[in-house]
């Protein structure tokens, strides 16, 4: 599996528009190279540094999907309109849709985790990241990640 943007190239910074000091936007995503037997996607949006870099703390969650269907090839800029059947999940502003990078200090790295998985997982409600990850255990068929990195300019 595959996971891109034509916002930004892996390991790369993260435009400006999809951060707390733009539009706060989600990027644009493409995926390809599914396995078969995929029922459905889930994607986490994380990032492993917050609130420091130099000494992180804590996963802060942007964004939670699941029950994306595999007819789906991507996701457009702005994250809308959602495939038919996608579900959201709580970030960890305790809302659902995508939170943009917002780091309060240093040059975070944000994990864009797309999972293949055998199951809906329709079941769940809104979803915290946790409960979502318990729910896909044995459901995995593949996973990938893109990683784009941001500091704030102001």
């Amino acid at each position: 599996m595959e996971l891109t943007s034509t916002a930004f190239t892996a390991g790369g910074d993260i435009p400006t528009r999809h951060t707390c000091e733009g539009q706060d936007t989600a990027p644009p995503l493409a995926w390809s190279g599914l396995p078969d037997g995929t029922r459905s996607l889930a994607l986490v949006v994380e990032d492993p540094d917050a609130p420091d870099p130099a000494k992180p703390q804590r996963i802060w969650v942007h964004w939670v999907l699941y029950d994306i269907p595999p007819s789906a090839a991507g996701l457009p800029e702005g994250g809308t309109p959602l495939p038919p059947g996608t579900r959201e999940g709580q970030n960890d502003w305790n809302r659902t849709g995508y939170g943009g990078p917002c780091p309060p200090i240093g040059r975070h790295r944000y994990f864009f985790k797309l999972y293949a998985l055998d199951a809906l997982l329709s079941d769940q409600d809104s979803p915290k990241k946790q409960a979502l990850e318990k729910a896909m255990q044995g459901h995995v068929l593949a996973h990938c990640e893109l990683i784009g990195t941001y500091q704030k300019q102001r």
